[in-house]
């Protein structure tokens, strides 16, 4: 990692980029005020609303590469697909779905990456136009509200929540960046594990009701994000290792999923683990992830229709998946898959 150039800095500043964090960088009192605001209109009414939208969704996409025999599952499903689910719920037009993904690319690579002074600079630039976007949002909900997530924070504040427009923004700038980005690649990085473990595959497909426990188990063997930046708040010690206060630390979540001291046989894909939910792919206590139900249905769903539809589905032999340089996000570059014979057009 490192840290943005003064040159990019400036781009930043000059460009009104004001945003501190959604929450994940928030404490109490701030985080408990403004998450407690965020999950009155990010719970399970509007997931359960917007199912049978998903379900749609899936089905487009699932129809066109039926239309083919094989695709890149990466990119013509489960790129698209989580943006579309939680765009709807965000108000944003389907149109505006490629800019703000690129926006989410920019802003993983910036903030997590290793880039030039040169490499930063456009970036630096989109996330000034991301910003201006988020804010706009909120401006554009205060004139002509809707049926979304923003209508409901701006109409909270108009009926006295302690909310200002700027936290309302970036609750907006943060949940565009992960409410979408980390499913994509939950799908994808399922769909490999899946295909290299053929027996898991082919009992999902007999039984569609071990999908819950498949979903638990892909969090925990393959999660979206491996690891996450903190801060000590105090000295302690961890594994025998000081940590001093005030230490930037790399909290490996991908490892402790792994942790034989808490799942047996902790390096095998086991759709049948009993305690796979334990995993720490959505993090844990106060910032454990606010869409975390969102995700596993839409999950859920894409996994329902593969197994019915493509059962014979197999990856492409040959191909190298490489994965995004960065230290926090497992993003494969490309997942070929055959659909087999089953698949219908």
């Amino acid at each position: 990692m490192r840290p943005m150039c003064e040159a990019g800095k400036q781009i930043m500043k000059e460009g009104g980029f004001t945003v501190y964090s959604g929450l994940s960088a928030r404490i109490p009192p701030d985080h408990t005020r403004i998450r407690k605001l965020a999950q009155s209109a990010f719970g399970p009414r509007r997931f359960k609303a917007i199912q049978p939208r998903i379900e749609a969704i899936i089905d487009r996409h699932l129809n066109k590469i039926a239309d083919v025999g094989e695709c890149d599952f990466f990119r013509d499903v489960a790129y698209d697909v989580p943006a579309l689910v939680l765009f709807a719920l965000m108000g944003i037009p389907d149109e505006d779905v490629p800019k703000v993904k690129d926006w989410a690319a920019s802003r993983a690579m910036l903030t997590w990456g290793d880039l030039s002074d040169e490499e930063q600079l456009p970036l630096a630039h989109k996330m000034v136009d991301y910003w201006a976007y988020c804010r706009g949002l909120v401006a554009a909900r205060k004139e002509a509200p809707g049926d979304d997530f923003p209508t409901d924070m701006v109409q909270a504040q108009a009926n006295g929540a302690d909310i200002t427009d700027e936290e309302i923004a970036g609750l907006m700038y943060s949940v565009l960046f992960a409410g979408h980005e980390t499913t994509t690649t939950l799908m994808a990085n399922a769909v490999i594990t899946l295909m290299t473990n053929r027996d898991a595959w082919d009992a999902i497909c007999a039984d569609p009701n071990l999908i819950p426990a498949a979903t638990e188990e892909t969090l925990r063997f393959e999660p979206s994000i491996v690891s996450w930046r903190r801060r000590a708040k105090k000295h302690t010690e961890i594994g025998g290792v000081a940590i001093p206060e005030g230490a930037d630390i790399l909290l490996v979540m991908g490892a402790g999923n792994r942790d034989a001291d808490v799942f047996e046989n902790a390096e095998a894909f086991d759709i049948q683990r009993k305690n796979a939910r334990n995993h720490l792919s959505f993090g844990y206590g106060i910032h454990f992830c606010i869409g975390f139900q969102l995700a596993k249905m839409e999950f859920g769903i894409m996994l329902r229709e593969l197994t019915a539809r493509f059962p014979k589905m197999t990856i492409k032999s040959g191909q190298n998946i490489e994965y995004l340089h960065n230290i926090s996000f497992r993003v494969p570059s490309q997942v070929m898959v055959n659909l087999g014979l089953e698949a219908k057009q």
